[in-house]
């Protein structure tokens, strides 16, 4: 899947870890893991957070754009 790769290359290139990223979210870091292995994937409403923080956009991190 391609948001479980791109979400893991960008939270490494960002430098947040996942406990903080998860902090940053108000969730726990085992949805973190979850997103990067791919067995599932964030609701709408986090998906906006994440582009917020990562500075990432939706349609790269969904895989809509290069």
């Amino acid at each position: 899947m391609k948001f479980a790769k791109r979400f893991s290359q960008v939270l490494k290139e960002c430098g947040y870890s996942q406990k903080e990223l998860a902090k940053q979210l108000n969730i726990s870091e085992s949805n973190i893991t979850n997103w990067k292995k791919g067995e599932n994937l964030p609701s709408v409403d986090m998906l906006y957070k994440l582009c917020k923080l990562l500075n990432e956009s939706s349609d790269y991190l969904l895989g809509l754009e290069d």
